[in-house]
């Protein structure tokens, strides 16, 4: 992560800017705080009762190690989760899953410009044929990301045949690695599962699927969650990627999506520029949050 100035982490600013020592008025600002930050009701009295007890423990009375002590609380369960995309395999293949709306093919320009800065050689694939504006927003992203597109040979093609033409182009012609859209919705009568599992069926007659990533609206919060489990159940999911975390007061809902899902986050968008995409990086993320 850039080491930008997170907006969301105002509810915290306000609350370290008062008294020097802690009181209860203290405890219920900070709970205040991790509500309005998109906590959860769970992880914030979780944090809380560790927080006091810590408090108790060691005998700490300012409000300014009561800071330190949040900010190191939150970057210790961040932590507790592995953020490293996993993509040994050649070529590695990333599947992106999400409902539409979230983001998702723009978010798959943006990781293609990613992962080009560590020189890999990328080719994306518009494995969602459903929606023709889709295929033709991720051929503007590849282009300004500079890399190769496997478009559908006609209108409506079948996603995992698109798929599968993506991979044995990056096979015959040796990209690295090999992204692929698929859709948030169908307009058949066909399950949006079952459409996902063959893709993958399909893609791994030829590699094995590195990732998949499950993109979600960070400003959506605990909704645009639920909107999500069913990828989250079926769609063997390995990580998640959080867009339009800029500008929003919903910072906590980095730490309760993790919890909430077992998921690692591996990837959070800033903005809506290109190079917007970043890796996540706990300690970073939890001194942005807190200040």
């Amino acid at each position: 992560m850039s080491e930008r100035s997170w907006s969301f982490s105002k509810a915290f600013r306000n609350l370290f800017s008062g008294p020097e020592l802690i009181t209860e008025e203290t405890w219920d600002d900070l709970e205040s705080a991790l509500l309005t930050a998109d906590f959860g009701p769970e992880v914030a009295e979780s944090i809380l009762d560790q927080l006091r007890d810590d408090v108790e423990r060691h005998r700490v009375s300012e409000v300014v190690e009561l800071r330190r002590m949040l900010r190191d609380a939150i970057e210790d369960r961040l932590a507790a989760f592995d953020p490293t995309l996993r993509l040994s395999e050649r070529p590695a293949v990333i599947l992106v899953v999400g409902v539409n709306g979230v983001g998702k093919t723009t978010t798959i320009g943006k990781l293609a410009n990613y992962l080009r800065t560590f020189d890999k050689r990328i080719v994306v694939g518009a494995a969602d044929t459903f929606r023709a504006a889709a295929v033709e927003q991720l051929a503007t992203w590849a282009e300004r990301a500079g890399v190769d597109i496997v478009r559908p040979q006609q209108p409506g093609q079948d996603p995992a045949s698109v798929a599968f033409q993506t991979i044995e182009r990056a096979v015959q012609e040796g990209h690295d690695i090999a992204i692929i859209d698929t859709a948030g919705r169908l307009q058949t009568k066909g399950g949006l599962m079952d459409e996902l599992a063959k893709v993958r069926r399909v893609i791994e007659k030829l590699a094995p699927v590195s990732e998949v990533l499950l993109v979600l609206d960070a400003t959506t919060g605990q909704n645009g969650l639920a909107q999500a489990d069913a990828f989250i159940e079926h769609a063997g999911v390995t990580g998640l990627v959080l867009t339009k975390l800029d500008g929003s007061a919903k910072g906590g809902f980095v730490l309760a999506v993790q919890q909430k899902t077992g998921l690692p986050i591996k990837l959070v968008g800033q903005g809506e520029g290109i190079a917007d995409l970043t890796g996540f990086t706990p300690h970073v993320f939890a001194q942005q949050l807190v200040g």
